[in-house]
């Protein structure tokens, strides 16, 4: 399945929100990721038409099971990425910086080593 870079940041923060408040809007998305509402409509749209996303008719946004597995790789990867820097003595800041780009590089086999291979905490 391919999906582009911002598809993937964009599910990633809906899985995100999801867990921290009771509905996802497409407000919350763009305060989330300081984007303006219109993009973030545009990019639903986008989502929605894939099959990514469902949108309520009160404007409510839920991940599809393919949206949620997708979602759920990136968030892994990022999380994976960003404790195994932080553990290696790089910022928090930094490390969370580094891993949004690292997570979208890599491939499913070789995040699948590198995986095997750290210890994060």
């Amino acid at each position: 399945m391919e999906i582009n870079e911002s598809a993937e940041d964009y599910l990633e923060t809906i899985l995100i929100l999801s867990k921290k408040l009771p509905v996802v809007r497409g407000v919350d998305i763009a305060t989330e990721m300081g984007f303006k509402k219109s993009s973030v409509s545009i990019a639903m749209k986008n989502l929605r038409e894939k099959g990514h996303i469902v949108v309520s008719d009160a404007g409510y946004i839920t991940l599809t099971k393919t949206g949620k597995e997708i979602a759920d790789m990136i968030y892994e990867r990022h999380e994976t990425f960003r404790k195994w820097l932080i553990n290696m003595g790089v910022d928090e800041t930094v490390a969370a910086e580094d891993a949004c780009k690292m997570e979208h590089a890599i491939s499913k086999e070789s995040f699948e080593a590198i995986k095997k291979s750290i210890t994060v905490g």
